[in-house]
């Protein structure tokens, strides 16, 4: 046999070793634990809603109780439910030791969005919307990564203003950008444990309740004009980027975006 021979024979042996091992990779999340920190309300309570329909056990953290007491009624039975800081490093860390080992964490908390234009900007306010939705990102990572079990993962959120900000985005696009590294970064201090992000465009969640509902609305329907799929997102939309990185094995450091062509326009 020559060696241009050998060598495609040699090719297709390992080609067929992977497919045949590909063939054993489990993608369910049938049975797995998956932690969800902010999973009461909006994106991170479709998430945890989307995992229980495939199986998954859930446990759902939030700061507040009725917020928790609601979702319960929503979730599967056996759901577990717990009230959270997610600033206060001692009580999550508390909280992981209860909760036990877990396969995946995924953290979607966050105050309402805070918009305003920098020179006019709260610095204080600034720097606790920044304490939850990033230092709340990191002390549920340091706390809970080391009873996460092989194969786990960790996702994150942030958001396209990283990317396209706008006038009043400055501490949103700041708080992004952070995100995006932090993930990457976490990716490769980790390892094997796998680290991503997801970054939703605009969605019809709690986070804009701020905004006065003319003001809301008008965000809505101005956004949707503009996109390509003709629709602000909804929740559900979301979550499915988060059980794609759940279950996808070989995701690592990656940022998805989800935002209906946002970015392109």
């Amino acid at each position: 046999m020559d060696g241009g021979a050998a060598g495609a024979t040699g090719w297709m042996t390992s080609d067929r070793r992977e497919v045949e091992q590909g063939r054993d990779i489990d993608m369910s999340l049938q049975g797995q634990r998956i932690v969800v920190i902010g999973g009461t309300s909006g994106i991170g309570l479709a998430v945890a809603e989307a995992a229980g329909r495939e199986g998954a056990d859930i446990v759902v953290a939030s700061r507040r109780r009725q917020s928790v007491d609601a979702a319960l009624e929503r979730l599967p039975h056996g759901t577990e439910g717990h009230v959270l800081d997610a600033t206060d490093e001692a009580a999550v860390g508390a909280f992981f030791q209860r909760v036990g080992a877990f396969d995946h964490l995924v953290y979607t908390a966050g105050e309402s969005l805070l918009m305003e234009g920098f020179l006019e900007s709260d610095l204080d306010r600034a720097r606790r919307f920044l304490d939850t939705r990033l230092w709340g990102a990191c002390t549920a990572v340091k706390q809970g990564a080391p009873l996460m079990r092989k194969g786990g993962s960790v996702v994150l959120t942030t958001g396209t203003a990283g990317h396209r900000p706008m006038p009043g985005t400055t501490v949103a696009a700041s708080l992004c950008g952070a995100m995006e590294s932090l993930t990457r970064a976490l990716a490769l201090e980790l390892a094997p444990l796998r680290v991503n992000v997801v970054s939703p465009g605009v969605v019809r969640t709690d986070l804009w309740r701020d905004l006065p509902e003319e003001d809301r609305k008008g965000l809505y329907e101005s956004s949707a004009g503009s996109l390509p799929v003709g629709r602000v997102g909804e929740p559900a939309d979301i979550a499915e980027a988060y059980l794609y990185l759940m279950r996808g094995g070989y995701s690592n450091g990656s940022v998805v975006v989800v935002d209906g062509g946002g970015v392109l326009v």
